[in-house]
């Protein structure tokens, strides 16, 4: 076990006037006490951030008496059919969830305030008495030692206060991002729905057809059977689509941070078109060095690590260095008047383990942020491609499958008006028309999956990855 060894030196002279060092220490703790809160608490820069990389800006909840005001914008971005930015919009305003971590700023405000000023002075009262006489001392001491260290901790606490600001609008992207993802996912799970019903009840009508030609003889078991297995299996899918567009929706519903009547807000009735054309990658890896929130927090946090390590390096021999003023009174004697210094003795702790924690921990985040950066080029290549391909197939079924499939099925029609197919050929072809109608709506779903997660991959702090498979209903 290390300590250090206390001691303190006291001069005290006949009505001597305070020392010019304690009265430079009063000055500098009155102006340290000048450090006050920020008009906005960081909320400015943060929101700057999260619109430069969603396009929408966040506000934080007010109080009851101004919450009608926001409510009533809600109501207003409600009253039409949802698109993808304003569902951004209301999240970034309404999300409980961020507006508590937004409360995070305030913590990291109020330890940059309080670096910036010095720790409160101590004052000592003595009282003796032997006899009739009466010995009394006072004094009242500055910390020296927080004083010139002032700047340096100041200087701390403002980087772990501009990293707070990050981490608040990196926690706001994500916010952004984890919605669009979720109004995609419940527009594509909605049009499912409701293609699946046209579904089922064109296997219902095949069924009735199916049952009806049976009894008159113009159709076998076999046949029959299968439109009803049909039918039957197009109910069970239709099921299952409606509770997946249930589920999406309340996924959607969370993030957007509604109750109530709120929760019955529309989506519109398809996807959105694809763009004419994809984005070019560009520089793409250069861009999401300079622009992810995550890299930038990593940089901030080496740098605030450098600073940290050379205040260990700066307080590591003298810690504790206090000065002040002191006078004593005794009986029959003048008052004396004098200064004290007191310091710490490093005689048995050299501060060598703490300085040595401080430089592993310094190396520690140089080394996270390299990792950080290497897998930031990696998933900014893979989101790109992910995007890339991902509208290309989009685009491979909307100009190619479906209108293939459209046109087998009007040539279809028109053999089975001319009596050279039967209805059993024809409904066998609605029954292939499924699986093709379904894979183009989910490629036009993860066409803008991707692109969400190629925007988080560049600007927010890394997006998933996603592995391309095959339809269910392709492969079957």
């Amino acid at each position: 076990m290390s300590f250090f060894y206390r001691f303190g030196i006291a001069r005290s002279a006949p009505r001597l006037p305070t020392p010019k060092p304690v009265a430079l220490a009063v000055s500098a703790m009155l102006l340290s006490g000048c450090a006050s809160f920020s008009p906005d608490g960081g909320m400015d820069a943060v929101s700057a951030m999260t619109r430069e990389r969603t396009g929408q800006a966040i506000e934080r909840i007010p109080a009851a008496s101004d919450a009608a005001a926001l409510d009533a914008r809600i109501d207003q971005l409600l009253v039409q059919p949802l698109t993808a930015d304003t569902a951004v919009r209301i999240a970034l305003i309404n999300n409980r969830g961020l507006q508590a971590s937004l409360s995070e700023l305030g913590v990291a405000e109020a330890d940059f305030v309080q670096a910036g000023r010095m720790r409160n002075p101590s004052v000592s009262f003595g009282r003796l008495r032997g006899g009739d006489d009466i010995e009394i001392e006072r004094s009242i001491m500055f910390d020296l030692a927080g004083l010139l260290t002032l700047p340096l901790r100041r200087d701390i606490e403002g980087r772990r206060f501009e990293q707070a600001k990050l981490q608040a609008a990196e926690h706001a992207v994500k916010l952004a991002t984890d919605t669009r993802r979720a109004y995609f996912n419940a527009v594509a799970a909605q049009q499912t729905a409701q293609y699946m019903e046209q579904v089922k009840d064109a296997a219902e009508a095949g069924a009735e057809l199916a049952q009806g030609m049976a009894k008159a003889g113009n159709w076998s078991k076999l046949d029959q059977a299968r439109e009803q297995a049909f039918h039957a299996d197009a109910t069970a899918q239709l099921a299952r689509a409606r509770q997946n567009a249930v589920a999406a929706r309340e996924q959607l519903t969370r993030v957007l941070g509604l109750w109530g009547k709120r929760t019955e807000y529309k989506l519109p009735d398809r996807l959105p078109d694809l763009p004419p054309e994809p984005a070019e990658a560009g520089n793409i890896e250069a861009r999401a060095l300079q622009q992810r929130l995550d890299v930038q927090m990593a940089r901030r946090d080496a740098e605030a690590t450098a600073s940290a390590l050379g205040l260990t390096r700066t307080t590591g021999f003298i810690n504790v260095f206090d000065a002040g003023y002191r006078n004593k009174s005794q009986t029959g004697a003048p008052r004396s008047n004098g200064y004290q210094i007191e310091l710490e003795l490093p005689l048995f702790d050299w501060s060598g383990a703490k300085t040595a924690r401080a430089e592993a921990v310094y190396m520690q985040s140089v080394h996270r942020t390299a990792d950080i950066a290497v897998r930031a080029r990696s998933e900014a290549r893979e989101a790109y491609s992910a995007y890339r391909t991902s509208y290309d197939l989009a685009r491979h079924y909307r100009d190619e499958v479906v209108p293939l499939r459209k046109k087998i099925s009007e040539e279809m029609q028109l053999r089975y008006n001319g009596m050279l197919v039967s209805v059993f050929d024809l409904l066998a072809d609605a029954r292939a028309q499924i699986g093709s109608v379904n894979a183009a709506i989910e490629a036009q779903r993860d066409f803008w999956l991707a692109d969400t997660d190629l925007q988080q991959a560049i600007l927010g702090s890394g997006g998933a990855s996603r592995e391309l498979r095959a339809p269910a209903a392709a492969t079957e």
